[in-house]
């Protein structure tokens, strides 16, 4: 079997879970023995669409011509488009009617999560919906000593220290204005936010919140893979006040690397996310800072095997498996099973 994952202005998510969540596709279908290409050629047996930008509509153009199945990853839905860049609110009507037309262009759909898959329910979306995570490279992600020591060192944090983290874009769905106020709140403590956004790009309100933050609120911009691993393997806590996602990779990441996790209580982490049982979670600030005092203090039990298991339940190669019964219902006629080749060692 040959999938094609088109490449779609690589430029402009370079930094974002959608080009993650593309290479987490592309690790999966090698890791079950499928060749994955960039072209749509003649002898592909589907394509994976994962943005919603006009060449991506070409690129489904071209795949019907030939016909080709079209895989439509629905990452984002106008509920995560909301609170996040300048205009963003104004203009969420109007994403939504285009991802609407972008995802109908689909034979098969696939979001990471039943709560987006609910949402899509409501967006007059005709091909079948599978909800399917986008999975974690267990293998990558997961604790480490020599990259705590690396982390905390890189930071200048002493062993006593307490170190929070959280990642994401300077927008307001992911909770930064939240963050700023939970620093405020336990001066004590030292917060990280990994990730960046241009000012020009969201209001004056992030600007501002973000430039006057106090001194235990760090923001060492955009990293690299690796240092955001050591980044979760040496914090004392991954905090994530997000108000709105449709998985979280961040999530999974954090959780395979057995980092103590909080989390908003919000919609989409119900049914895989358990409070008191692999996570913690929270809704209003002053339940933030008393929970994450909990975690930081040692009164609250240590979750962090429970949280390992979830990230392994959804490895690569448990999302491959399942990602091979999609393709089975979409091509009833065809045996993809038969069609693999064994992984090498």
């Amino acid at each position: 079997m040959k999938v094609c994952i088109f490449k779609s202005a690589e430029k402009l998510i370079e930094k974002s879970g959608v080009k993650v969540a593309s290479d987490h596709q592309k690790i999966t279908l090698e890791k079950m023995g499928i060749e994955v290409t960039e072209k749509i050629t003649a002898d592909i047996d589907a394509v994976h669409i994962n943005t919603v930008f006009p060449d991506s509509v070409a690129a489904c153009i071209k795949a019907k011509l030939r016909h080709k199945p079209i895989i439509y990853y629905a990452h984002s839905t106008m509920e995560d488009f909301k609170d996040s860049f300048k205009g963003s609110n104004l203009t969420a009507p109007l994403f939504r009617r285009w991802i609407t037309f972008c995802y109908n262009l689909g034979d098969t759909i696939i979001t990471p999560t039943e709560y987006s898959k609910k949402l899509l329910s409501n967006y007059r979306i005709k091909p079948q919906v599978y909800a399917l995570s986008n999975g974690i490279d267990v293998d990558y992600y997961k604790p480490s000593s020599a990259g705590r020591a690396r982390f905390r060192e890189k930071y200048g944090l002493k062993e006593t220290d307490k170190a929070v983290i959280s990642v994401g874009h300077y927008i307001e769905r992911k909770g930064i204005l939240d963050y700023v106020k939970l620093a405020q709140a336990m001066p004590e403590v030292k917060f990280f936010w990994f990730g960046y956004t241009s000012f020009s790009l969201v209001p004056e309100k992030i600007k501002k919140a973000v430039t006057n933050a106090p001194d235990n609120l760090y923001f060492p911009g955009y990293i690299n893979k690796e240092e955001l691993k050591e980044a979760y393997q040496g914090c004392d806590a991954f905090c994530f006040m997000s108000h709105e996602e449709t998985e979280g990779i961040v999530v999974l990441e954090a959780l395979a690397c057995k980092a103590p996790v909080l989390l908003r209580d919000i919609p989409v982490y119900e049914g895989w996310t358990e409070d008191h049982a692999n996570v913690y979670k929270a809704k209003t600030d002053d339940e933030f800072r008393n929970v994450l005092e909990g975690m930081l203090e040692g009164r609250l039990k240590d979750l962090t095997e429970e949280g390992r298991k979830l990230a392994e339940e959804r490895s690569f190669e448990a999302i491959g498996e399942k990602l091979l019964k999609i393709y089975g219902v979409k091509r009833e006629n065809e045996d993809f099973n038969s069609r693999r080749r064994p992984v090498s060692a």
